[in-house]
């Protein structure tokens, strides 16, 4: 089944996975009304009785958040809550990933976010690499990323990701493995479902939070990592060209993690990133539990 975990949060409580139903009336379902995240968690390598998830607090304060433009509910409790029951009831012994959704449950074809019901559900699956860990050919996309007067973009919205969908078929469609958006300015946004960082003489550059991209998590966890380890950040509007220049590009995400770009349309990029694989050597391991700089970005759930 895809390497889905056989239990999930539905509905209030666990069940299987396929037992968990939608009505093909549901509200979200029609017009995308619906918040989600995503969790990575590896198994404790100390103890393997309990779970290592990496910056819980920020993801469910961002669902918080997400949920409220959507005119939704939801409490930190709710989502902790639904994550133990599920860590407990699937005692996963491989890495994972936890897709959360807040949702209009409503059946109804109104497009509206008053006087809606709505609900929250978890599930997950068993997830290695997401992009390969060797590096992604990348394309410019030929759709634009939305602005945030448009809609919340600082919230994972389910309705934006038409626009990432998009651009991965058109990118892998056309022999590449991810795409690159840019904003409505002509400055480089971010990919599919990634942050992006180029490198230039040892200063990390970065598109701001005010060029429409999602804050994601992984990009503040880098900005904070490569600080502490002497690193220069620099958050701004970027150029296009300005890719084609770096000494090194590469993408951040909860899934994607820290991934190198190595070529970028006809423009091969150097296989040498020093400081890329020195933050993906953080990373890993801050998320195992490891860095004692940042060890209060790992919380432990327990599978029993």
């Amino acid at each position: 089944m895809h390497g889905f975990l056989p239990h999930v949060w539905f509905e209030g409580k666990c069940q299987p996975f396929a037992e968990a139903k939608l009505s093909i009336a549901t509200h979200a379902l029609h017009y995308g009304t619906a918040a989600f995240g995503g969790l990575r968690a590896i198994p404790d390598p100390r103890n393997g009785s309990q779970m290592l998830f990496f910056r819980l607090d920020r993801h469910a304060r961002r669902l918080i958040q997400s949920a409220g433009f959507l005119n939704a509910s939801l409490s930190r409790e709710e989502i902790m809550t639904g994550i133990h029951a599920v860590i407990k009831a699937n005692k996963p012994q491989v890495p994972i990933y936890l897709r959360p959704l807040v949702y209009t449950s409503d059946l109804g074809i109104a497009p509206r976010l008053h006087n809606i019901e709505t609900d929250f559900l978890i599930y997950g699956l068993e997830m290695g690499d997401y992009l390969s860990p060797d590096g992604v050919s990348c394309r410019f996309s030929s759709w634009i990323r939305q602005e945030d007067c448009s809609l919340p973009l600082r919230g994972k919205i389910s309705g934006a990701y038409i626009t990432s969908s998009l651009a991965k078929t058109e990118a892998v469609q056309s022999g590449f493995d991810e795409a690159i958006l840019m904003n409505s300015q002509g400055k480089v946004c971010e990919a599919s479902g990634m942050n992006i960082f180029i490198v230039r003489d040892g200063t990390l550059h970065t598109p701001a939070v005010n060029q429409d991209i999602l804050e994601g998590i992984t990009r503040a966890s880098v900005i904070t990592m490569a600080r502490s380890m002497g690193y220069g950040v620099v958050e701004r509007a970027v150029d296009k060209t300005e890719l084609l220049l770096a000494d090194e590009v590469f993408l951040t995400g909860t899934a994607a993690r820290i991934t190198p770009v190595r070529s970028i349309e006809t423009t091969e990029l150097t296989t040498e990133g020093p400081i890329t694989e020195l933050l993906r050597q953080r990373l890993q391991a801050i998320t195992e539990g490891r860095d004692e700089e940042f060890q209060d970005w790992v919380s432990v759930v327990p599978t029993e």
